[in-house]
């Protein structure tokens, strides 16, 4: 019977640590895709500021609400606007954003073979 009761203890110990280390990790997979407004350039889970730090405390808190990975975007993309997310839904907003590099990528290849044919005739 001893054996039950400890088994059971320690089944809901590790049930317990699983779900809190698998939430801490959705929290740090959203805090790294969520911009720090203040700090240029990091993410929220790298940057240390009043901002960053608050909006970490938003996330759990959502999180705690029951809320998911999407409907916490969404909630932060309504507060502060797209700007708040390093990758961004593809969109109207959003579609020069998404293939610009594709465009440049084009067009620096149309370049470099035009000079590459210039060179080869002279």
């Amino acid at each position: 019977m001893k054996k039950i009761k400890y088994l059971i203890v320690i089944f809901l110990i590790t049930n317990l640590s699983l779900s809190n280390a698998q939430e801490s990790d959705l929290q740090n997979k959203i805090t790294k895709n969520l911009r720090c407004l203040i700090c240029q350039g990091q993410s929220v889970y790298e940057s240390d500021s009043e901002f960053a730090n608050s909006l970490k405390l938003v996330v759990q808190n959502k999180l705690d609400e029951g809320l998911n990975e999407k409907q916490i975007y969404g909630y932060l993309k309504t507060k502060y606007g797209e700007w708040i997310l390093f990758d961004p839904n593809f969109g109207k907003n959003t579609y020069f954003l998404w293939l610009l590099p594709i465009f440049v990528f084009i067009i620096g290849g149309v370049i470099i073979f035009k000079l590459f044919i210039i060179r080869k005739n002279k």
